[in-house]
């Protein structure tokens, strides 16, 4: 659900970066008020492992559609609402930036989309809600997927309002957002089978961390070794080799467009600040959609064999799958470690600059 630019506005996207920077402020002040000295490392392990989990697209049966982890709802079970809308900015950022996934004049709208509805709505209201202070294997299932389900249904309509708000693209509001929601429906069930399995291993392991991330408390006298441990090792192996098997349909919003306008990816403008915004990306992108750039003009990767016997024919190829690149093995190891350096660092900072105990 990463927006381009193409569907945003310089005054939309301005004013959802003021939005965003807000939060992001106001989530730093209330995690320095917690003065946890152990939150950092969870932060920037958690971080890590959901930017590699972002990069697996999984088919929606009998779409053509594809969904990913929003990891919104993940972080805010393991993290407080507040540390985990920082953690999701971080990797938004790291994204947008480095593989041109989301456009940079989008990403105050991608973080309030990904990141508002989840942490400070579905979380507060609808998950603890439901699992209460004791929580059980059911209720954490029960409460993960309907949370999760409400946030991404809020954060795709948001996206709708955005696109419609900007003006800039021939979206027809009724049939954006009557393909937007229900597509995003099956994304969001998805979404909530993974977090609830993700979370139960966590609750098993060490309960406490859901414990205090519910109350806001810091981590204390909670040997985070084994999370951490268990984390990073999954980072690892989901960014270094399962982001191979990530599906080939385009994701939700992609097929969403498609089906309005016939594309999945709108033109943007040529000039102005779209432009100007445009060149920065491609600068700052080394690993543009997460595989080296391409090495001409005709759109061959790098390390594409050459043209097979269907290029020959005059057939469009098809996509190959599993896709073993090494440049998309290489963004997941360098994303998750850019996130893990940048969120851990957040921790850090606000540890350090927290004010001494009189």
């Amino acid at each position: 659900m990463h927006m381009a630019d193409a569907l945003v506005s310089p005054a939309v996207g301005g004013a959802m970066w003021a939005v965003s920077a807000g939060l992001a402020a106001w989530s730093a002040k209330r995690l320095k008020d917690e003065r946890d000295e152990r939150k950092a490392p969870l932060m920037g392990v958690l971080g890590a492992f959901v930017f590699t989990a972002q990069m697996i697209n999984f088919t929606i049966p009998a779409t053509g559609s594809s969904g990913h982890l929003g990891g919104g709802m993940l972080l805010a079970m393991l993290l407080g609402p507040h540390a985990a809308f920082l953690v999701l900015f971080s990797i938004l950022a790291v994204q947008a930036l480095f593989f041109a996934d989301g456009g940079l004049l989008a990403l105050g709208c991608n973080v309030f989309n990904m990141g508002f509805w989840t942490c400070f709505v579905a979380y507060p209201f609808v998950y603890r809600g439901i699992v209460g202070d004791r929580p059980t294997q059911t209720r954490l299932a029960a409460g993960a997927t309907l949370a999760g389900v409400i946030g991404l249904q809020l954060g795709a309509f948001s996206v709708v309002l955005e696109t419609l708000a900007s003006g800039i693209s021939e979206l027809p509001f009724g049939t954006f957002v009557l393909l937007m929601q229900p597509i995003h429906l099956g994304i969001g069930l998805v979404e909530g089978l993974v977090t609830t399995a993700l979370v139960t291993f966590v609750w098993k392991a060490r309960p406490e961390i859901l414990e205090m991330a519910s109350a806001s408390a810091p981590v204390r006298n909670v040997s985070l070794r084994p999370v951490l441990a268990g984390l990073g090792v999954a980072a690892i192996l989901t960014g270094g080799a399962l982001s191979w098997f990530a599906s080939t349909h385009p994701d939700g919003l992609e097929w969403s467009m498609r089906k309005t306008s016939g594309k999945e990816e709108l033109p943007m403008p040529e000039e102005g600040l779209h432009a100007a915004i445009a060149s920065i990306q491609e600068k700052t992108a080394f690993l543009p959609d997460y595989d080296f750039r391409k090495a001409d003009e005709s759109g061959e990767r790098a390390d594409d064999p050459g043209p097979g016997p269907a290029a020959e024919s005059g057939a469009e190829p098809a996509e190959r799958w599993p896709s073993v690149h090494a440049g998309t093995s290489l963004s997941g190891l360098l994303g998750g470690a850019f996130v893990l350096i940048v969120a851990g660092l957040i921790g850090w900072a606000l540890r350090r600059t927290q004010p001494v105990a009189r």
